[in-house]
């Protein structure tokens, strides 16, 4: 049996460019004719998507499946972490939760999460010459070293090469490179076999120099320097992105605000991207201002999320805009919180208990301990427009309101709710925004005239080539196809 070579990118830090690159370089090799996977042993974010088969994983490697021009498989992210507090995440394995733990028993257990990240490796080694590995966070975390299945531990097991990818945007970029390779065991440095410098402005004439001294102070290769590029969009695995494209003279004004566990925000930014549209996230101690519509977003701690609401005076923000006409939409999270109850019998989310809702929805909402996983489409109830989207949600809801939905699913089923009113909607499908025939039913509903189409997923794909097409300027394009067991075109 022929077993796929592995390449494994790693970062310095958080955010060095770790999901970029490795989306870049999947696109790259799939545009040579070379069958690549994407793969990301361990994941922490609330930014996820549901998988061909069924399961769960982060958001990043469906991005890194698309490059690669393959539906998202669980075997591509196999463990899982999505924080519901600040010390403890819902632990998914093989795209199904299992158990929620605080960081100090995941600890232990990660030796048992180590042998699912290793089953799904070689699952897909088997079937593709490349795998294209993900790192997390940093190798050189000396308090999580012990039992690492993120990085080097997962290199180590597996016997794949490393690239080191620094963001020189941060600044300190060659401390970055050689502080994490000297905190790095003797077999842990040679299994790195260069570096890449991200997101470099100016004159690569003046970086030289530095770039000499690296090569010959570590002796390994810089495999080259990607350039900062102002207006590329991918969906950011866990930060908010809040860049805005340039709006036209009359815009529609969208407000979220951002709770403590606001989960899957990938769905507001094909709102971010739309010229016509003005979006918002308004944080802690800020007010909300004046809008054409509110979203409340998804969460993986409705109950606790929905307090923090509250404790920030939103919800009587929210009552104004509703009383001046404005418009308002819960997605997933959002809709339990417009409904009258939110019950969590199973301590799923916290603590156990009951907590009352917006009261906008005539709904309510108990947490159940299986998870409802669902790519789906359908039809909107607003001017019959398509929809399709993904549904993440562990709540079952139940209530009049949903006597008049706001989605008839293909499979029969009804989704959401529309308030007599029409002021209030609320949907458990993330991604209603990607359908630009169904963003547009939304954006008129919500005021806005003559809405200009917008095709995200033909953004998204424009971006991951433009991304190839920096790794085949700027980059050793003989070195990385040496390292990925390639012969040289």
């Amino acid at each position: 049996m022929n077993i796929g070579k592995t390449l494994m990118v790693q970062g310095t830090t958080s955010d060095a460019g770790k999901s970029t690159l490795v989306t870049a370089l999947c696109r790259w090799l799939t545009r040579q004719g070379v069958r690549t996977v994407p793969f990301k042993p361990q994941n922490m974010a609330l930014n996820s998507a549901v998988t061909a088969d069924g399961g769960e994983i982060g958001r990043a490697q469906a991005v890194q499946a698309q490059a690669c021009g393959l539906e998202p498989h669980t075997d591509m992210n196999p463990v899982l972490l999505k924080p519901n507090s600040d010390t403890g995440a819902q632990v998914i394995i093989h795209g199904r939760a299992v158990t929620t733990m605080n960081a100090v028993a995941y600890h232990d257990y990660k030796a048992i999460a180590m042998q699912a990240v290793l089953a799904s490796h070689r699952r897909l080694s088997e079937g593709w010459p490349v795998v294209m590995v993900e790192g997390a966070g940093s190798p050189a975390e000396i308090n999580l070293r012990a039992g690492d299945i993120a990085n080097m531990g997962f290199a180590e097991a597996v016997d794949c090469p490393v690239l080191l990818v620094a963001d020189i945007n941060r600044g300190g970029v060659f401390a970055h490179l050689v502080g994490t390779l000297e905190l790095l065991s003797p077999s842990e440095q040679a299994r790195v076999k260069g570096f890449i410098i991200n997101r470099f402005r100016g004159d690569i004439a003046l970086l030289q120099p530095g770039l000499d001294w690296l090569e010959q102070r570590t002796g390994k290769p810089v495999v080259g320097v990607l350039p900062y590029v102002m207006d590329l969009h991918l969906e950011a695995e866990d930060g908010l992105d809040q860049r805005q494209t340039d709006k036209a003279e009359q815009v529609l004004t969208v407000i979220v605000p951002v709770l403590p566990r606001i989960s899957n925000h990938t769905d507001f930014d094909p709102l971010r991207l739309h010229p016509q549209v003005n979006l918002q996230f308004v944080g802690p101690g800020q007010a909300i201002p004046g809008a054409d519509l509110i979203i409340l977003p998804g969460s993986k701690s409705v109950r606790s999320d929905l307090a923090y609401l509250r404790a920030n005076g939103w919800d009587t923000a929210i009552s104004r805009h509703l009383r001046y006409g404005g418009k308002v939409l819960g997605i997933c999270g959002g809709l339990q919180m417009l409904g009258e109850e939110l019950h969590d019998p199973h301590g799923l989310e916290g603590a156990a208990g009951s907590s009352p809702g917006l009261g906008l929805l005539a709904l309510s909402t108990v947490l159940e301990e299986e998870k409802q996983l669902r790519n789906v489409s359908g039809r909107l109830t607003l001017e019959d427009a398509d929809v399709s989207g993904y549904e993440i949600h562990a709540g079952v809801t139940t209530g009049a309101a949903l006597e008049r939905p706001l989605v008839q699913l293909a499979d029969g089923r009804c989704d959401g709710a529309c308030s007599p009113d029409g002021q209030v909607l609320g949907t458990y499908l993330h991604g209603l925004f990607e359908n630009p025939a169904s963003s547009s039913a939304l954006l008129r509903w919500a005021g806005l005239q003559n809405v200009q189409l917008v095709d995200y997923h033909a953004l998204r794909e424009r971006d991951i080539e433009r991304l190839a097409d920096l790794v085949e300027t700027h980059l050793d394009g003989t070195l990385l196809r040496e390292l990925c067991g390639l012969e040289q075109p």
